[in-house]
């Protein structure tokens, strides 16, 4: 049942990244991945909608976002009446930024947005406007030395900054965006792998070695998220992938993730990724035509 379509890039092995810029009547897509990374800059977009794993998000003016490979993403017109939508798209490889180079003291900032990219991350205005003039001149730039050393610096400058916010859930892309603390990241893996059953407080306190009432402070200060948020979003990442991936009821797919009542979970999936399931489960395999 799965439409997501196999992206070719025009990134060669002898590329250090392709970059191209598009101005267009709509910015519509089909749904898609590739095994390259991507940065996406789209303005006059106002209205625009973009969806990234299972984040679904309606565009002001300006969005820039950074993806990792492999993670499906698509742009639909929606409610966007612009007739001159400017694009930039920047691919490139991950072994561009090496483990080794990763590594180095110096690249530290560079390792955690790369590990941030494989859930997809949507930058804020603030850091918009911080690296407007950097893509302006990277995209005015001859291909060269220099103009790979301007890509860099634009990476760098966005690895700086707390304006951001991540997208997909990591229960959807399979992946786990990894945290300075072990025992936030032991209960996370706990909770990854009991989402179908009750989860209580106790048991995941006791695994931080900590009283529920600690441990509940702990992790909203280390995730910003409480434990039940977290535990829903959870079960809303894999009860998506299964919406996208599989024929499956949406009642039967509401009791295998964990949630004990269809109209709760559909109220709970409709707060959190602005549709329905059933609407959801339609947006990912829509037709749409590339412009």
């Amino acid at each position: 049942m799965n439409n997501v379509i196999s992206e070719i890039t025009r990134l060669t092995e002898r590329d250090c990244y392709h970059l191209v810029e598009r101005h267009k009547k709509q910015h519509t897509y089909p749904l898609h991945r590739h095994s390259e990374m991507e940065i996406n800059f789209v303005e006059n977009c106002h209205g625009n909608r973009r969806i990234i794993g299972d984040n679904i998000e309606v565009l002001g003016n300006y969005d820039l976002v950074l993806m990792g490979g492999n993670l499906e993403h698509t742009w639909e017109q929606y409610e966007c009446t612009s007739d001159d939508i400017r694009e930039i798209t920047i691919h490139f490889s991950k072994d561009l930024f090496s483990p080794q180079l990763l590594g180095k003291t110096h690249m530290q900032s560079l390792a955690e947005l790369m590990k941030r990219s494989e859930v997809g991350v949507a930058f804020g205005m603030k850091a918009i406007m911080h690296v407007y003039d950097r893509i302006n001149e990277l995209v005015n730039m001859e291909p060269g030395f220099y103009s790979v050393v301007k890509f860099f610096e634009l990476m760098y400058e966005l690895s700086l900054t707390d304006d951001y916010h991540l997208l997909s859930t990591s229960a959807f892309s399979h992946t786990i965006v990894a945290v300075d603390s072990r025992r936030v990241q032991k209960v996370k893996e706990y909770i990854d792998k009991n989402y179908k059953e009750e989860i209580r407080l106790p048991e995941l306190s006791e695994l931080a070695s900590m009283t529920p009432t600690a441990f509940s402070r702990f992790f909203k200060l280390r995730t910003g998220k409480s434990i039940s948020e977290y535990i829903i979003d959870v079960r809303l990442g894999h009860a998506a992938r299964m919406l996208a991936d599989s024929t499956m009821a949406v009642v039967e797919i509401c009791y295998r993730c964990g949630f004990n009542n269809i109209s709760n979970f559909n109220r709970i999936f409709k707060k959190r990724r602005g549709c329905t399931p059933t609407e959801f489960r339609d947006n990912y395999h829509k037709k749409h035509v590339i412009v």
